[in-house]
């Protein structure tokens, strides 16, 4: 096992140097403190501060609160508040969040492995909230009694409505461990962050439009754009490890090239008398219900060039509290991509 340790703290150094320099990472330095209550339940307090944008400025500065419970000798979960001060172009910002994790712990001698799911709230003073699912399987070595190595991967799912899609980002971490009492133990580590809607705004203008058509389901988004500027955006999910498969489709539907066909439906929708609808309608292009025909004939013409809310649409609906879906037509892609 300590060949295992060994080889993985030989490697690391090779995630630093292969950095993408178009990417975000940096060093985190982080202080951890327990308090035990009883031999199941306990009081965290963790403070850390983040150096991202390849290590050149702070990113931010939070201290957490966590109390923690033992559900058995592998389940445990814990429910945390943390304070933020988040670096901004125009300032410094206060921000709170809360979280809850489900954690799976399986230890073979001196290596452990853990697999988390994370329920995640961020409070943001200046912009919509945003309600997050995070999935991290972690493996960890303890070299010695005081120094343990680390190693993660981290996925990202938006549940809140957003111009961003579902699966938002990918997460690498890895790092050291030093205990500096029973209660106390410090941290450093590197981390790697593979956001995928900052790939598409990195993208130059000169080449060509590449914009998100749908976002369907968990995993399923599509992208729409010119025929070059889509392959290219291929090549570019290819070198960041995303999985995509070509669609064979007889026009970029859902995005900006389709603006001149909704000119052309413009006039024959806005000519066309719209009644009082007897249910509210879920646009596709907000994720939200409307019932006002102008607003309805407005957003029939933007449909044509926006992007496809549906899964905004659907986390709309269930949390307003329906249950049933009925899918009218030929075949049941709908009625998949509700179940996903």
């Amino acid at each position: 096992m300590k060949a295992i340790g060994i080889f993985l703290l030989l490697i690391s150094p090779c995630f630093v140097f292969s950095q993408d320099m178009s990417q975000d990472f940096g060093t985190w330095t982080k202080i951890k403190s327990d308090f035990k209550i009883n031999k199941k339940t306990s009081f965290t307090n963790k403070t850390e501060l983040r150096i991202l944008d390849n290590s050149s400025q702070i990113s931010q500065f939070y201290t957490q609160f966590s109390l923690n419970k033992k559900l058995n000798k592998k389940l445990s979960t814990r429910f945390a508040w943390r304070l933020r001060l988040l670096n901004k172009e125009y300032s410094y910002l206060l921000a709170n969040r809360f979280h809850n994790d489900l954690t799976f712990k399986h230890k073979i001698s001196d290596l452990s492995f853990y697999f988390r799911l994370r329920t995640q709230i961020n409070f943001n003073p200046n912009s919509s909230n945003e309600f997050y699912e995070r999935t991290r399987l972690k493996l960890k070595y303890k070299i010695n009694k005081k120094i343990a190595f680390y190693a993660y991967q981290e996925l990202y799912y938006l549940l809140s409505p957003s111009e961003r899609y579902f699966y938002d980002k990918t997460r690498f971490g890895t790092g050291t461990q030093y205990e500096l009492n029973k209660k106390t133990e410090l941290e450093i580590k590197y981390l790697k962050i593979n956001d995928i809607n900052d790939l598409l705004n990195s993208r130059s203008k000169n080449e060509g439009i590449c914009e998100i058509a749908n976002d369907n389901a968990n995993g399923q988004v599509i992208i729409s754009g010119n025929k070059k500027s889509v392959e290219s955006f291929q090549m570019t999910l290819k070198e960041h490890k995303i999985k995509s498969i070509p669609l064979k489709v007889s026009a970029p539907f859902h995005c900006l090239l389709m603006k001149p066909a909704a000119k052309s439906m413009e006039e024959k929708i806005n000519n066309t008398e719209f009644k009082d609808p007897l249910f509210k309608i879920i646009s596709n292009v907000t994720a939200n219900s409307e019932s006002k025909p102008n607003t309805i004939k407005r957003l029939l013409i933007e449909q044509i060039f926006s992007t496809v809310k549906w899964r905004e649409g659907l986390i709309y609906m269930s949390n307003g509290g329906i249950k049933n879906f009925v899918e009218i037509g030929p075949g049941k892609v709908l009625t998949g991509m509700v179940k996903r």
